[in-house]
């Protein structure tokens, strides 16, 4: 089944196209990362997923609900974590939940109410006032209330930014859970880590267009393999070896020189050259690819 069906979605503010035309399709219990750099159009998408801004063209459904036509049904079936630190200053961790879930038509919730609280570790400031929490806490509440209805989708649009590890850890244990459970989770962030370690699947926008889709493992495989690092004393690199540098300008500036290798066994070949060449090798590091550098050669244009 699908939980989030995004068709030729666009977005316009005066001149600026947020979106250009964005399709997507997430499937129930994925666990689905939206990736970009600022200004791509992550945040107005999820706005418009939640019912909270208006596409200007094209459809978006949550289980099946369009946000506009069935607003109330789509709402339902989703939780959403914003960016912005938004709280009542007048009410505590304990009211401000019980509140929420009053405006889902639920009562009698303080049984998922404590144990939310209980896995994001507020239960020590349950009775405390949201205005007298930290950052770091009231972040903590955002992401419970998002959660106080059990909804199937759960939407973090950068749950993390500026937040201590800790808080990092509690969270995405909580979430990890809720995914194994049947949550469908969407996350858009900042620390590629993070995306690498949780999403299955990934997009990535770029100037309000989908520059990238694939699974994770795909998307990684895409790149070129690895590095091989090599620190030389006594000789430089052979000539046979330079056209697989990666970055031209070490060939100039001394004995350090990364190789990009497709195969693990390409290894023993170079370092046969190396030691044919009389180099000896001071240093040597076998780096993997990763998000990080499938995200910026994407965003860069070198790869598609």
């Amino acid at each position: 089944m699908t939980a989030i069906q995004i068709s030729n979605v666009e977005k316009s503010y005066k001149s600026l196209k947020a979106l250009g035309g964005v399709s997507l399709s997430i499937e129930q219990g994925e666990f689905f990362g939206l990736l970009g750099p600022n200004g791509a159009g992550k945040t107005t998408l999820i706005s418009i997923i939640a019912g909270l801004n208006r596409a200007d063209a094209g459809s978006v459904s949550v289980h099946g609900h369009d946000v506009v036509r069935d607003f109330r049904q789509a709402r339902q079936m989703l939780g959403v974590v914003p960016q912005e630190l938004v709280f009542d200053p007048f009410f505590t961790v304990r009211e401000t939940l019980r509140l929420q879930s009053g405006y889902f038509g639920l009562s009698g919730n303080d049984g998922w109410i404590d144990e939310v609280m209980h896995n994001l570790d507020l239960t020590n400031k349950a009775d405390t006032n949201m205005r007298a929490l930290s950052g770091g806490m009231k972040r903590r509440v955002l992401v419970a209330q998002a959660l106080v209805h059990k909804p199937p989708v759960i939407v973090l649009d950068e749950p993390t930014a500026g937040v201590d590890v800790e808080l990092r850890q509690t969270l995405w244990k909580f979430i990890a859970r809720l995914n194994r459970e049947g949550h469908t989770i969407v996350l858009t962030t900042h620390y590629l880590e993070e995306a690498q370690a949780l999403c299955n699947r990934v997009a990535m926008l770029k100037n309000g267009q989908v520059v990238a889709l694939d699974t994770m493992a795909a998307l990684i495989k895409r790149i070129s393999g690895s590095q091989l690092v090599l620190q030389l004393a006594g000789a430089t690199l052979p000539e046979q070896l330079k056209p697989l540098v990666s970055h031209p300008q070490e060939l100039q500036s001394g004995n350090k020189y990364t190789l990009r290798i497709n195969d693990y066994a390409e290894v023993e070949p170079i370092l046969a050259r190396v030691r044919e060449s009389g180099a000896t090798i001071e240093e040597m590091q076998l780096q993997q690819a990763d998000l990080e550098d499938v995200f910026l050669q994407i965003m860069d244009g070198r790869m598609k």
